[in-house]
């Protein structure tokens, strides 16, 4: 009953399963009744391992530090390794497949040798040479302090110019801002060739604008920049197939990029502005482009930057080092760098300056490109 005081209450514990916890979710109720009484619990199981794997209570701290779905520690008879495609153990804070061993983990399944010998594989961490471990086919990490914190299936894992990407780790970051409700980040190919990461989020509409920033910020903070996605879509719901899962076709294509981000339209006001607004819009495939719009923003990518850098070279009839683009991501910033600070530095300190910019250039989208 919601109008009883939490000291009224019978019940000690409230275990949440079967999905990832949102914890931004408890809210409500933690302001209401408190954390103490009852505990909320949440925990992480598989039928495989006869059901519960690991629990972890859930406070008030656990809500202000905007963490993800923790899901704790194993429980006595079970322990859970965290290893890469090799088999191998990942370090503190990087996703890897939970791998469950002890006492809980069933003998396999009934009828069914090939899946059992995939998924039920011998333990190398056990003294018994008979000991078997369950793969989870599941992504977490381990926390400072121990925790687990549960990242989705790794069947979520996708390749987009030759970099491997996990999207439970970026639904992850996005769903412990206390604006977002529910969050799912998808690959698109919308253009044949040119795969985008897609977030689409069910969130206050009224903050779309600040909500938008401060998810990018939050992502370049902890994730590399080819996990950012190109785009970020306000739906009403995520809408789910029969058997439970998301409906991708359900989702909308990507629309008005420039309202999606709540930022005004201003068009170019020299040459120079309107000539790389006409490349970028030609090469990223957008409508138009305003001196404030953002390259990577756009959809921009390190292999999108060279074709820009050529054409602009083409366009404007001067040379100048690829690393300008990195440097100045938007028409404005880039058309101001060209006309006023190549134009009036001295002939011979430019010849060093491009030398110089252009080994970091190289040295970038090695980066980036995955290519080192």
């Amino acid at each position: 009953d919601a109008g009883l005081p939490a000291a009224s209450f019978a019940l000690r514990y409230v275990v949440f399963g079967g999905e990832a916890l949102e914890l931004q979710s408890l809210k409500p109720w933690f302001d209401r009744y408190g954390d103490d009484k009852p505990r909320l619990i949440n925990m992480y199981g598989i039928t495989e391992t006869t059901v519960h794997v690991t629990y972890r209570p859930i406070s008030l701290a656990d809500l202000a530090a905007n963490r993800g779905s923790v899901i704790g520690e194993p429980i006595p008879d079970l322990r859970v390794f965290l290893l890469d495609a090799q088999g191998q153990p990942v370090p503190l804070g990087v996703p890897g497949e939970m791998v469950v061993s002890g006492a809980g983990v069933a003998q396999g399944y009934l009828n069914r040798t090939e899946l059992t010998a995939e998924r039920f594989v011998p333990d190398p961490f056990a003294d018994d040479p008979a000991a078997r471990m369950y793969r989870s086919g599941d992504l977490a990490r381990r926390l400072e302090g121990g925790d687990l914190e549960y990242m989705g299936r790794i069947d979520q894992q996708v390749k987009i110019r030759g970099f491997r990407i996990e999207l439970g780790e970026i639904e992850s970051v996005i769903a412990r801002h206390p604006e977002v409700r529910q969050v799912a980040v998808i690959d698109r190919e919308d253009v044949p060739g040119d795969k985008r990461l897609v977030a689409y989020l069910v969130a206050d509409q009224s903050q779309s604008t600040p909500l938008l920033q401060e998810l990018r910020e939050q992502l370049r903070r902890e994730l590399p920049e080819y996990m950012t996605p190109a785009h970020f879509v306000f739906v009403d719901a995520l809408r789910l197939t029969a058997n439970g899962k998301l409906d991708r076709k359900a989702l909308p294509a990507p629309q008005n990029v420039r309202e999606e981000r709540g930022r005004p339209f201003n068009p170019p006001r020299n040459a120079t502005e309107q000539a790389i607004a006409e490349v970028w819009q030609a090469v990223l495939r957008v409508d138009r482009v305003g001196i404030d719009d953002h390259f990577f923003e756009l959809g921009g990518n390190s292999l999108l930057l060279m074709r820009v850098h050529g054409r602009l070279k083409e366009a404007l009839h001067r040379d100048f080092p690829i690393v300008a683009l990195l440097q100045y991501s938007t028409v404005r910033a880039l058309a101001r760098h060209l006309d006023l600070g190549v134009a009036n530095a001295p002939a011979s300190q430019v010849s060093i300056d491009r030398a110089q910019k252009q080994r970091e250039a190289q040295r970038r989208l090695r980066d980036r490109m995955g290519r080192s």
